[in-house]
């Protein structure tokens, strides 16, 4: 079967449709800069790199929350308030106004030149679902409405690879797998990790980077998203599963 089978699309976000390393360095030193005005013997103690590792740390010790970044982060500002002094109530108060400052920043992405005409242009074929471990809420970026649903880690309640968001987005669509197609720019957290499912993966490589000896090539590497929709052609699966048959 060709890529006309697909209704269902589901895309990664991060480094996928928009590059995410300094948007989260952004939104860390934002943070850091609003914790100092309000908690300055922390901020004298800890920086951007002891900070992740904190949380990192944290993640260890609590797994069964590893999943949902936003929690993880809340935990950990809360913990090391309450050390260098602050009451349990203010220190959770502080914590979730640390964590809206944060996700302020985190949303002000740039999605690649790419990626919005050639997911509207998807759109109107296929039943696009966002899928992500992060914590980037498309409908608060330049995306907005573009995806018909949106699912991250925290609501699913398990990170790629684990198959939840992928069960999550096929029961979404009303499609099996052989009928969806993954995307997104990791090796084995989206592609193989599709694949084990019985999806289909393409891998978007925009950084020339080698693919793992160890696995099976992708269906498609696309270096932009406009070859993805280009594989895919005109006469593809829409939303209701109704080919594309140019008015016949």
């Amino acid at each position: 079967m060709g890529p006309s089978r697909f209704k269902l699309i589901t895309f990664d976000l991060d480094d996928t449709v928009w590059p995410c390393a300094s948007v989260i360095q952004a939104a860390e030193f934002a943070l850091l800069d609003w914790l100092g005005e309000r908690a300055p013997r922390l901020v004298e103690v800890h920086d951007q790199r002891s900070l992740r590792a904190h949380r990192l740390s944290l993640m260890r010790e609590r797994p069964e929350i590893a999943h949902d970044l936003g929690a993880v982060r809340r935990l950990s500002i809360t913990a090391l308030l309450e050390e260098f002094g602050h009451a349990a109530e203010e220190a959770g108060d502080l914590a979730d106004q640390a964590l809206e400052v944060f996700l302020t920043h985190r949303m002000r992405v740039e999605p690649y030149a790419d990626v919005g005409p050639a997911l509207r242009r998807l759109a109107t074929r296929h039943h696009l679902i966002s899928i992500t471990n992060g914590n980037a809420d498309p409908e608060q970026t330049p995306l907005r409405g573009v995806f018909v649903h949106r699912i991250n880690a925290a609501g699913a309640g398990a990170a790629k690879p684990d198959p939840d968001m992928f069960q999550l987005a096929l029961a979404l669509a009303g499609c099996t797998p052989e009928h969806g197609l993954h995307v997104g720019d990791e090796p084995y957290l989206d592609v193989q990790a599709a694949r084990s499912l019985g999806m289909e993966a393409v891998w978007v490589n925009r950084y020339d980077r080698p693919w793992p000896e160890a696995l099976a090539p992708p269906a498609l590497t696309v270096t932009d998203l406009h070859q993805l929709a280009d594989w895919l052609g005109p006469h593809v699966l829409g939303p209701g599963g109704a080919g594309d048959t140019g008015g016949v």
